[in-house]
């Protein structure tokens, strides 16, 4: 029993350090660079701090984009 609470434990504490916290989220979505940088730097370690750091850098880049195309034909043409 005490076994299974050590890796009980365990798996919690990893878990814990391998979220991305909301400000390099926001960070990674509204400079996408810096989200690119954070998953290759933590693509090993942390791969689920990582996967999540290049979905919210994607979602910039096309947020991006997108609002790029709707200003440059519709509102300042």
């Amino acid at each position: 029993m005490e076994k299974i609470r050590k890796i009980v434990k365990t798996m919690l504490m990893k878990d814990h350090k391998d979220q991305l916290s909301w400000f390099w989220f926001i960070v990674s979505n509204t400079l996408p660079p810096v989200g690119f940088f954070l998953y290759f730097r933590h693509r090993k370690a942390y791969p689920n701090k990582a996967k999540r750091a290049l979905i919210s850098a994607i979602t910039g880049v096309s947020v991006a984009v997108l609002g790029g195309y709707i200003m440059n034909a519709f509102i300042l043409n």
